[in-house]
């Protein structure tokens, strides 16, 4: 069945957290892919409500405040301030901007605790968790950060690992260390409820294997599938905090709910508001109706690393409940890079969205196509200001912005902007007729199958046609001696354009808008794409406006110094060594052994992006060493290379490869990595001391 073919929808994206600005990776990722699937629900009169909102209670909040000296309160209102403002003016067209702060979120959230509270759906436990002696308080997830046991990465939290992406339990790093003290914290026992994950796994296996496998995208499904497939376990439902909903129990005080909890929540609250302010019944669009064919569609636009939450977690709470349905798809695109490096809020290499509005004033939609056309649909992309400039110079101006004025010009100057029909139609102006009456159904495939790359390239082609038609039927020669044949390539051309103003809607709102404002037409459905007579004869065009203009090598310059200089400065803030970890002795020591090895052999290991298989000499043996260097090395630049490896390490699987001993690396204040090498060559097997 195709998801348009509901008559009611429901449409969320991610919420974001209120501690921070906005980038061009969150747009990439959950909103601008919800934005044109819900613009384009909208065109052809579905009932669709659209809702998002600050996430208002994650440990990230506190964490903020506590780095900026104010309350989460000040915090929160700060960013949800700045937000909800950002996405207003970017123009992502949300029924409703909620926040999970309110008392309806609170309310509505602690109901659905009761509800799989009084149904015995949680078991309760004391389990040991980390504690901060010196800030005398249980540390949340985002408290504590520490080794990565997957990648062995510094620096992961206690509930995911931002470089390899792996969801995590504090209690699986390496060396933990409160963020509060940065001291090691102790385990000490305190009760929580937990959902029983394992105990809904059958059902979420025939749910999503049975049900979503043809549905759900398949970096989507394969996160599912490698979730299902290691098991899953019961997760808590609650915290020990200080900010957050209030579990609403007598036996819990001063405990809150678990964000992943009351985040997802925050959708339902959302459209609970949305519909106290419209009169609508906010049920129809969340919970199950006596017909099922009378269900809304519900559709989660977010980025990958929330795919579990929306596809294991939020979908077992909704289940537990019972009275809700469950998600039709998760879109879920990957991560967007910036300029070779990864987006990072921390180290602020980013393009932060208020920022751009600022210094791209009046550009929403140029960003939208740039966006669009490299969006990260199933596999990371890379966003470069070079090629910001080349698609809109080249593409945006240079295609749709150039076929668009040199059509309302010519009318203009010929036929004081009248179009008219002239001649007869002939076999070229059919063909192109023809061509335009197909797009429609291209995109709106495209669309449907949330490929929202492929929808804006053939978008684009329609002004390629559009682009190649003039160009062959040269009216500004033409009109020498057939005046008749140029009145009928204008209004071939004008029709053209009527459609691209149709198709434009979804993608490139403000441009659409512009477009109908020049062609002197009102806004029309998208029933109307693929007419060949939206403009009839002596129809009179308004007044030719410019659609893009282009970007300058003095904006592109300053972008790229931007990131510079905020390379530089937190190189600068971060340039200091690691503190020195606790004594260990002489016996500790000398248990290691550490040898020069030569690499003789490197390659990529399939289906990952950070990790190298390499065949190293080490003097005793030639053994397999899986790293995760991939990032920083190509395999043939480092065949040859003497390294540090650490030879009598307990050998461990990794991507189903036995990986038998660790090279060393210096890892930069930027966490780019280096090697450890002697400055000559040396004899592989020589021992390190």
């Amino acid at each position: 069945m195709s998801n348009t073919s509901k008559k009611r929808y429901t449409i969320t994206s991610a919420l974001p957290y209120a501690n921070g600005p906005l980038h061009i990776g969150h747009l990439a990722g959950a909103y601008i892919p919800g934005d044109i699937f819900v613009r384009f629900l909208r065109l052809n009169n579905k009932d669709v409500v659209y809702v998002c909102g600050s996430d208002e209670h994650g440990a990230a909040i506190t964490i903020r405040a506590k780095k900026e000296g104010i309350t989460p309160r000040e915090i929160i209102d700060k960013y949800n301030k700045q937000i909800k403002e950002s996405f207003e003016e970017f123009g992502i067209s949300f029924d409703i901007y909620h926040r999970t702060s309110e008392p309806i979120h609170h309310q509505l959230s602690q109901e659905f605790f009761l509800n799989l509270y009084e149904k015995g759906e949680f078991v309760e436990k004391f389990s040991e968790q980390y504690y901060d002696e010196e800030y005398n308080q249980f540390l949340a997830d985002r408290y504590i950060v520490g080794t990565c046991p997957n990648c062995k990465s510094e620096g992961a939290y206690g509930d995911q690992c931002e470089k390899c992406g792996t969801s995590l339990s504090p209690t699986d790093l390496i060396n933990p260390v409160s963020t509060l003290s940065g001291k090691t914290p102790i385990l000490r026992k305190t009760k929580h409820w937990y959902l029983p994950l394992d105990k809904y796994q059958p059902w979420l296996e025939q749910w999503l294997i049975n049900e979503k496998k043809d549905v759900l995208k398949s970096n989507v499904f394969g996160q599912c599938q490698s979730w299902l497939k290691s098991g899953l376990h019961p997760r808590s439902m609650t915290r020990d905090l200080d900010w957050g909903v209030d579990v609403p129990l007598a036996e819990a005080e001063g405990k809150k709910l678990y964000v992943w909890l009351d985040a997802p929540i925050g959708y339902i609250s959302a459209t609970k508001q949305w519909a106290l302010d419209t009169g609508k019944n906010w049920e129809d669009y969340w919970k199950k109706q006596e017909d099922p064919a009378d269900d809304s569609c519900l559709i989660h636009f977010i980025g990958k690393d929330n795919i579990v939450f929306h596809c294991i977690i939020f979908p077992a709470i909704l289940h537990a409940h019972g009275e809700y349905i469950l998600p039709e798809n998760v879109p879920a695109n990957e991560f967007l890079n910036l300029e070779g490096d990864k987006l990072s809020t921390s180290r602020n290499h980013a393009v932060w969205l208020h920022e751009y509005l600022e210094e791209f004033p009046g550009k929403q939609d140029e960003l939208r196509y740039v966006l669009t056309s490299i969006l990260p649909e199933t596999s990371d992309a890379e966003f470069t200001w070079k090629d910001f400039q080349a698609r809109i110079n080249n593409e945006l101006v240079a295609i749709l912005g150039n076929f668009v004025n040199r059509v309302m010009v010519l009318s203009h100057k010929y036929f004081d902007g009248k179009i008219l029909m002239g001649s007869p139609l002939n076999e070229v102006d059919t063909t192109v007729f023809a061509e335009l009456a197909k797009a429609p159904a291209g995109i709106e495939a495209s669309i449907q199958q949330y490929r929202f790359r492929e929808a804006m390239a053939q978008f684009i082609q329609v002004a390629r046609i559009g682009n190649k038609y003039l160009a062959d039927e040269e009216p500004w020669k033409v009109i020498k001696n057939d005046e008749e044949r140029v009145k009928t390539v204008l209004f071939v051309a004008a029709q053209i354009v009527a459609n691209l103003a149709v198709l434009a809607q979804p993608f490139l709102p403000k441009s659409a808008t512009k477009l109908f404002e020049m062609l002197n037409l009102p806004a029309t459905d998208w029933a109307q794409a693929g007419l060949a007579d939206m403009l009839t004869d002596g129809h009179q065009l308004g007044e030719v406006q410019l659609l893009f203009e282009k970007v300058t090598d003095e904006q592109v310059a300053f972008q790229l110094e931007k990131l510079e200089v905020s390379k530089a400065s937190n190189i600068a803030a971060n340039a200091k060594v690691d503190p020195i970890k606790e004594n260990i002795t002489f016996d500790d020591f000398v248990k290691m052994d550490i040898r020069v090895g030569t690499i003789i052999e490197a390659e990529k290991v399939a289906k990952t992006k950070k990790l190298l298989k390499l065949t190293i000499d080490t003097g005793l043996d030639k053994r397999t060493v899986v790293s995760g260097i991939a990032e920083f090395f190509k395999p043939e630049e480092i065949v040859g290379k003497q390294v540090s490896i650490l030879v009598n390490l307990e050998p461990r699987e990794i991507k189903g490869i036995q990986s038998q001993g660790m090279i060393l690396m210096a890892e930069d204040a930027d966490g780019r990595l280096d090697f450890v090498n002697p400055n000559t060559s040396v004899k592989a097997g020589s021992t390190i001391r």
